[in-house]
């Protein structure tokens, strides 16, 4: 007789839950807090990029919606091993060597992103933000070659399609309150005085970074100020559910992915706009100009690497600044290469055709300072080395306390504009501990019969920041381990 599942959640790491306890004749309902409009998760927040390993090109050619494409014969992909992920994880580590989960997702990426082509779930290459022209050829940098089809919203919906097709139900407006347990086993849920039982149960209900109460206790003050990025949903239930059947946390709580983010964007997003264009309020092409702070300060060397690695930790070092904000400043000369959420219609910016004029306009900052960074860096900048944004090019700073490794240029040709920023929070990395079943290990260091868990629930996976798009495969790869865990 096949197994009843219930996965709490909606989101990308649902989703593949539900649809390899599908594949292995389960069957499935998926509860999800919010109404059908606000389902999903973190998911329709995101960009739909996915990091995984692979080879070349034709590791790629059978996950895409299009494999004719006439601009992939122009494209140069490279390649990004199992070795480079690993080495790239191992850089946010603070020391610590590659954990179990984080081998998990290195070594399963490739596999996974295939599986999810088989359910049609397709891809196509992210030429727009994460390749270059160069000599004609579309030159991509940073690993990060693929996102879903239509962004995280895209993601979503294939597969909840795949879910669909397969015979799984979904309940909207159904938050799990508790779970219900049979001595030491979890044999269902509670949706407010209702009981659903079933074989297992698959907490893939995020993290806690839109309870300002939790980041505050796990992650510090400075963290209340943190603009919450995706939904307004992922409030630690599924952590606390499980830490009351006695899961062992795991992974680092004090951590989560942090993005630049407008100033001035609503709390979640702006829940008003459409999921796809809530992505818009990230700010994060500080690589091509400089950023300052109230005192008119740079605090980071915004060109230390490609921003892939480096965004998801800016945030946090903003909301560390006085006041708790930055802004970013450019020249004319890049503006061609910002992406769209600066052209973004809500986009929060000045603009000024000095940077004496440009720094009397930003609000909150020292202009005497702020003058005093930018001439500085203006005459620190190497002239001599070309810009070139496929590489790490080398064209860098001297002689000041804070360099900038790549990518600077001169401040020099007007308009100037700048970008009121802050710190965003994404997701948390706090979790708890599972073994290669995905079942949920008590604190006894036993698996709690019935309870299984995948997304950002996983500690382990990331600890002082992350590559971008780890997320998503990470959920992929843990979910479908899930599923075929719980059936």
């Amino acid at each position: 007789m096949s197994k009843s599942v219930i996965v709490v959640g909606t989101g990308n790491a649902a989703l593949c839950a539900a649809i390899a306890a599908l594949e292995k004749g389960a069957r499935v309902t998926l509860l999800e807090k919010a109404d059908e409009a606000l389902a999903g998760g973190n998911t329709k927040y995101t960009a739909g990029a996915m990091r995984f390993a692979y080879d070349g090109a034709e590791d790629l050619i059978p996950l895409l919606r299009d494999p004719n494409d006439p601009r992939l014969s122009a494209t140069d992909f490279g390649s990004y091993t199992t070795d480079k992920f690993g080495g790239d994880l191992l850089g946010f580590n603070d020391g610590r060597p590659l954990s179990e989960e984080q081998q998990t997702l290195v070594n399963t990426s490739l596999e996974t992103m295939g599986w999810l082509a088989s359910h049609d779930v397709k891809f196509e290459p992210i030429y727009s933000r994460q390749s270059f022209e160069k000599d004609g050829r579309h030159v991509f940098w940073g690993g990060l070659t693929l996102a879903a089809e239509n962004e995280g919203v895209g993601l979503f919906d294939m597969e909840l399609a795949a879910v669909e097709r397969m015979g799984g139900t979904v309940r909207y407006n159904s938050a799990v309150t508790g779970l219900i347990m049979d001595g030491a086993r979890v044999v269902g849920v509670r949706i407010g005085d209702e009981e659903l039982h079933a074989d297992a149960v698959i907490l893939a209900s995020g993290g806690f970074e839109a309870n300002e109460e939790m980041r505050i206790a796990h992650m510090g003050p400075n963290w209340k100020a943190a603009k919450v990025r995706g939904t307004p949903h992922n409030t630690g239930d599924g952590l606390r559910m499980a830490e009351a059947a006695g899961a062992e946390p795991n992974g680092f709580y004090k951590g989560g992915h942090a993005t630049p983010m407008d100033l001035h964007m609503a709390d979640f997003g702006n829940l008003d706009l459409p999921p796809g264009e809530r992505k818009n309020y990230r700010k994060i092409c500080y690589f091509l100009g400089v950023m300052l702070n109230a005192k008119g300060e740079r605090f980071v060397d915004e060109g230390i690497n490609f921003r892939n690695y480096t965004y998801a930790q800016y945030g946090a070092v903003i909301l560390e600044q006085p006041g708790q904000f930055a802004w970013q400043v450019f020249d004319s000369k890049v503006f061609d290469l910002l992406y769209g959420e600066y052209s973004f219609h809500d986009a929060h910016f000045v603009e000024a055709d000095t940077l004496e004029a440009l720094v009397a306009k930003m609000e909150g900052v020292e202009p005497k300072g702020a003058m005093a960074t930018l001439t500085a860096y203006n005459a620190a900048v190497d002239t001599e080395t070309p810009f070139d944004p496929t590489s790490l090019d080398g064209k860098g700073t001297t002689g000041l306390a804070l360099a900038k490794s790549n990518w600077a240029q001169t401040l020099d040709k007007g308009p100037f504009r700048a970008f009121p920023v802050t710190g965003g929070i994404t997701f948390t990395y706090g979790g708890v501990k599972v073994d290669d079943q995905g079942r949920v290990i008590g604190t006894d260091g036993a698996p709690i019969s019935g309870l299984f868990a995948c997304g950002e629930m996983v500690g382990g996976v990331f600890f002082a920041g992350y590559p971008g798009g780890s997320g998503l495969t990470s959920g992929a790869v843990f979910g479908r381990r899930a599923g075929y865990g719980a059936a």
